[in-house]
């Protein structure tokens, strides 16, 4: 391929929207645009955050991008979900400095998905090398694609980066025509604890399931609420601003889904979803009152009943969880790959992937043998 330029872009905004689309596509609303966008435009990165946006572009002979990577200068290793904070702290003893270091990922999000944006697949080999070109003329320690397209990884793989696998929790879509008809297809006593459970995390409350407009000033003041209680107990402060819901609301629209839990006409729970082209993703849930089963209810049962009302195939529920298990969910692999340009460094988390990976294998394994479908 020729007449290929490689440039850092100040930011997913300073790029046409209709431009960086043609190279995402449609079907993953998280490497869109109007996501990516959102989040600088609400202070949730750049600033003081840490995620540092400086997309790699690769422009084509007519002068457009023909590949993208959603790159990010990340001053920590928050936000991420594929823990290397080992790595940094043996790098930092053995006289290196781990940051910045250079990120492939959609912030504060553990979805998988494309993290090379091919307008022309045959450019995937030249925004790999400007990767590698941006971190050696930088002096980063390192770049890390995490929960890279499992159809991707051999782009990386090839290239020569390390490859680390992980572990997920999706619920998988058999055809099913209703919540009914997929527990029929759990074993007996599995289906009667999940009716148990709904029916006692429901009792007293309505469940609201709204996108659009829809989603107003009252239910999003409502869902910063329950965010910031969740963020504050899991990581300290929460990622995202207050202005970052309503610009997700106006950009995504329909592709929201805010699945609410209200008593008396007050939202006391409530989880929020995005609507992807054969995929429910879930991503924040919180509440301001505890009821038991609740955080279950809406963040997975509701999840899967709104996945087959739209004929989805897959709910994707976050990062880890065993206990999502027991409700259907399924374990399946997830992807990362890692770029370390110093060799003795690369040879020592070489050597800590092949130990980590025959863990991995030998949990999912076992994992697999845990779920509560009938057996025969």
């Amino acid at each position: 391929m020729t007449s290929l330029t490689a440039r850092i872009a100040d930011g997913v905004g300073a790029l046409p929207a209709d431009q960086w689309d043609a190279c995402a596509g449609t079907a993953n609303p998280f490497l869109g645009h109007a996501f990516l966008a959102a989040l600088e435009q609400s202070g949730s990165v750049g600033g003081r955050s840490g995620w540092q946006p400086i997309p790699v572009v690769i422009d084509g002979a007519d002068g457009t991008p023909a590949a993208i990577a959603p790159a990010y200068a990340k001053s920590h290793s928050q936000g991420e979900y594929v823990f290397d904070h080992g790595w940094a702290d043996a790098w930092e003893r053995a006289g290196g400095t781990y940051y910045p270091k250079l990120q492939v990922a959609v912030p504060f999000t553990p979805v998988p998905g494309a993290r090379l944006l091919l307008r022309d697949p045959a450019a995937a080999p030249a925004l790999i090398a400007a990767l590698e070109a941006v971190t050696d003329r930088h002096d980063l320690s390192s770049a890390h694609a995490t929960f890279v397209a499992p159809d991707q990884i051999a782009h990386f793989e090839h290239a020569g980066w390390l490859i680390r696998q992980g572990t997920q929790y999706h619920w998988q879509n058999q055809g099913y025509a209703s919540f009914d008809d997929f527990l029929g297809a759990l074993a007996s006593r599995k289906r009667k604890a999940i009716r148990k459970e709904r029916a006692a995390a429901v009792e007293g409350l309505t469940i609201r399931h709204l996108s659009g407009a829809a989603i107003g000033a009252r239910e999003w003041d409502a869902f910063w609420r329950f965010y910031q209680d969740t963020g504050s107990r899991k990581w300290g402060q929460p990622y995202l601003t207050r202005a970052f819901f309503p610009l997700l609301g106006a950009a995504l629209g329909e592709r929201v889904l805010l699945i609410l839990a209200e008593r008396d006409g007050v939202p006391i729970a409530g989880a929020l979803n995005l609507i992807g082209e054969d995929a429910l993703y879930g991503r924040y849930w919180g509440c301001t009152e505890e009821v038991p089963f609740l955080h279950f209810e809406l963040c997975y049962y509701q999840a899967i009943d709104a996945a087959i009302a739209r004929g989805l195939a897959t709910v994707e529920a976050g990062a880890q969880g065993e206990h999502k298990l027991a409700r259907g969910y399924v374990p399946v692999p997830t992807w990362s790959a890692h770029y370390i340009p110093d060799a003795s460094f690369r040879r020592a988390v070489a050597d800590f992937l092949v130990r980590e990976r025959a863990a991995v294998a030998q949990e999912q394994e076992f994992l697999g043998e845990m779920t509560p479908f009938r057996r025969g």
